[in-house]
């Protein structure tokens, strides 16, 4: 094995997403920048493969606007080297998007043995990547993958599924979709954060990947993005000084009322 790519998203940090009370409108003022949690797993895994393998090249890459601040974090998460193209037009990315920009950079860094992704991001968590990129490169694809283990070019994967767990065998190369179940993502070390600044971070441009901006526009359009409503009726069924059993008979009838008892 010799090349293991790993995909990453750059995310807003939703601990530090605001609502507006009256509106819904969701305020991003003050959320910086993170890796996609569950990227950070995908990281990890290319690490350990990189590991097992005996020293193959590992490489994390990303698209997106605004990008450019997410190498050090990246870097001190294991690869070798990472891969950023930052472009206004990726603002509004949907998955046929990033999954088209993914396929042109990894053909233009040369075939990969292994592509890794995570099941999903945390911002819109789609769940497509992995497959689109698949089929964009020719590859196979396999998701849900909670192990990891090597032996040359052959992959062992174990799949959590509903039903059970599900080992398959495939030959690289190979895209996988790795949930959180797949390894702990530690915390870099300081020694891995002041290591991450020798390590080189190689800036990539949509026309330098063969692609041109009308070929990544997205199909999805997104009108708005609202809170969910919380607002609770609040109703005493006790007010009019009803016993127990009378609230509960009150509360059963209000609920079938409203439609939420079958």
């Amino acid at each position: 094995m010799k090349k293991i790519v790993v995909c990453y998203k750059w995310v807003l940090n939703d601990a530090d997403i605001r609502v507006n009370e009256k509106s819904r409108d969701l305020d991003f003022e003050k959320s910086k920048g993170q890796i996609n949690e569950y990227d950070r797993n995908a990281l990890e895994t290319g690490a350990k493969l990189k590991e097992a393998s005996g020293g193959a090249e590992f490489v994390g890459i990303t698209c997106g606007a605004d990008v450019e601040n997410s190498a050090k974090d990246a870097l001190s998460r294991g690869p070798d080297a990472v891969y950023l193209l930052n472009d206004a037009s990726l603002a509004d990315a949907d998955s046929t998007t990033t999954a088209k920009t993914l396929a042109g950079m990894i053909r233009f860094l040369g075939e990969a043995d292994v592509v890794i992704c995570s099941e999903g991001s945390s911002d819109l968590y789609a769940q497509q990547n992995g497959p689109r990129l698949a089929a964009l490169l020719g590859y196979p694809s396999v998701s849900y993958v909670s192990a990891v283990s090597l032996d040359g070019d052959v992959l062992t994967l174990n799949r959590k599924l509903e039903q059970g767990t599900e080992t398959v065998t495939v030959a690289a190369p190979v895209v996988i979709s790795v949930s959180p179940d797949v390894c702990e993502a530690p915390i870099p070390s300081v020694k891995q954060i002041l290591g991450a600044k020798k390590k080189p971070a190689h800036a990539l441009t949509l026309e330098g990947v063969g692609l041109s901006a009308d070929a990544v526009k997205p199909l999805t359009t997104v009108n708005s993005v609202k809170a969910p409503l919380g607002n609770r009726k609040a109703v005493n069924m006790a007010a009019g000084g009803e016993s127990v059993p009378e609230a509960v008979a009150k509360l059963v009838k209000q609920l079938a009322a409203d439609g939420l008892l079958q």
